[in-house]
C-alpha cells in the first residue's frame, strides 16, 4: 500500500531520497562494526584458548595471593 501511495504522489521526496540515503550508511556502518566485533572477538577467543592451554595442574594447585 505505502508503494502504492508514494506512485500516487509521484514518487520520493528529495527529504526521503536523503532520509534513505543516511539510513543506507547507517546500516553499512553498522555492519561493519559487526565485522570488527567479530573479529576481535575471534582474536580474544584464540588468546584465551592458548591462555587455557598453558595452565598446568601445578598452576591450578598454587594458593591464591590476597
Amino acid at each position: 500500500m505505502a508503494k502504492a501511495l508514494v506512485g500516487y504522489l509521484g514518487g520520493p521526496t528529495p527529504a526521503q531520497l536523503h532520509q534513505s540515503a543516511l539510513l543506507k550508511r547507517r546500516v553499512a556502518d553498522l555492519e561493519a562494526e559487526v565485522e570488527r566485533l567479530k573479529t576481535e572477538n575471534d582474536g580474544l577467543l584464540a588468546a584465551l584458548h592458548e591462555r587455557v592451554e598453558s595452565v598446568t595442574a601445578a598452576d591450578l594447585l598454587e594458593p591464591v595471593g590476597r
